[in-house]
């Protein structure tokens, strides 16, 4: 990757403020912390989930695995993903406005985009657009880049140190649980799904993924819900 960002922090407030900036009505949705993945902590979480952000920490795995991830499991289920708002990530540090970007595209029938703001004239110029061309439009997007540097600033962590973690969005799109993660190909069908049960469908995912690094603790996860 040539061009870089600042990275985005896991932080409700922080992601919040930067999707209203972009045209996301305020007080339509907005993101929330996940305490936890039991069923618990879980039932807290603010009904309706529209999608859910996963933070977690890259290995050498990860890197390894990545392509064949995505021609593996990208058609399980029998699914046709074309319906799935999907891009690609070319620009480094950029994975937390991705997984934004996936979250709100997957459920624009139930977000009220402000018209004629950023999101609402983004989502209508890529529409037609493949993963490749979306994200070669962002790398391009001086807009955009400068509302993540805002954003990215107004956290607390130190922007000058490297990070190793990496946002992926879970959405349900026709009844499927799709992860979305712009390191890869294409989406990544994770079986079926629905809206009512799309939080607990993607803690089952992200359960297992933590299961596979116990040693770390840089995991987080935000729910966009509805308000």
């Amino acid at each position: 990757m040539g061009k870089r960002w600042i990275p985005l922090e896991a932080n409700p407030d922080v992601m919040n403020q930067f999707m209203w900036g972009l045209g996301v009505a305020e007080g339509d949705v907005q993101f929330c912390d996940v305490y936890g993945l039991d069923d618990e902590l879980l039932a807290m979480v603010p009904q309706p989930v529209l999608a859910v952000i996963f933070l977690y920490p890259l290995t050498s795995k990860d890197e390894k695995v990545e392509e064949y991830d995505a021609s593996a499991t990208s058609t399980a289920g029998g699914k046709d993903s074309s319906k799935v708002y999907f891009t690609k990530q070319t620009v480094g540090n950029a994975c937390g406005t991705i997984g934004v970007i996936h979250a709100i595209g997957n459920a624009a029938s139930n977000i009220k985009l402000v018209e004629g703001s950023y999101f609402d004239r983004f989502y209508k110029q890529t529409a037609g657009m493949d993963p490749v061309q979306r994200a070669a439009f962002l790398e391009e997007d001086d807009e955009m880049e400068g509302a993540h540097s805002i954003a990215a600033s107004a956290g607390d962590t130190d922007v000058n140190v490297d990070v190793n973690e990496h946002f992926v969005c879970f959405s349900c799109v026709d009844g499927e649980l799709y992860e979305l993660d712009g390191r890869k190909s294409k989406p990544i069908s994770h079986g079926p799904s629905s809206p009512d049960t799309l939080l607990q469908d993607a803690a089952k995912v992200i359960k297992a993924r933590i299961a596979t690094n116990p040693d770390s603790m840089n995991f987080n996860v935000m729910a966009l819900s509805k308000q």
